[in-house]
């Protein structure tokens, strides 16, 4: 087994509640009931299936990784009772650039960690790479988030300001899943 991969299925099962689905930008998934995330293939049926693998930090320099994990939490808190699903893809523009042309776009214009660094330690998140899977997949990255219910209006802000940058230009699909755990 991949130890890296992750799935996130929508249906009618799963260790969290679909509270909404909402397309940002583009095509949106289909709403579904429950939400299962499993580290590997998953076992049961579902309306649809998102997976991607952990990696390393490809943006990061030392220093800025440095701080994230001086700050951040790990996922999986018993007050973190809220949680989002944000599946992203970016155009062909974006995978047209260099690594180090991405990398001046999230920090030097976008300030992608700085940002992510005002709603630590309460937001916890975990990003997944899809591109890295032999198997095609609808989205370049899945980003999972979960926090406490006193913390939602921190969350929102934090999609507010991400999605306010020079970086937000580049996503041509981009979905919403809030969920509760159940």
């Amino acid at each position: 087994m991949n130890e890296r991969l992750w799935s996130f299925s929508g249906g009618d099962h799963g260790q969290w509640r679909v509270t909404s689905v909402t397309a940002i930008t583009g095509a949106s998934l289909a709403m579904a009931s429950q939400l299962d995330v499993v580290n590997g293939v998953p076992s049961s049926p579902s309306v649809w299936t998102l997976q991607g693998v952990t990696s390393n930090e490809r943006y990061v320099q030392q220093d800025e990784k440095q701080k994230l994990v001086a700050v951040q939490q790990s996922l999986g808190r018993a007050s973190s009772t809220q949680a989002a699903l944000i599946p992203i893809r970016k155009n062909a523009a974006w995978w047209a650039l260099t690594q180090d042309e991405r990398r001046d776009i999230l920090e030097a214009k976008s300030r992608h960690i700085d940002i992510g660094l005002r709603y630590l330690p309460p937001i916890a998140r975990r990003l997944h790479h899809c591109r890295d899977l032999a198997t095609a997949q609808p989205y370049d990255f899945l980003t999972w988030f979960e926090f406490a219910p006193e913390h939602a209006t921190a969350f929102d802000d934090l999609l507010g300001a991400l999605r306010s940058t020079p970086e937000w230009a580049y996503v041509e699909r981009e979905t919403e899943v809030r969920l509760q755990r159940n």
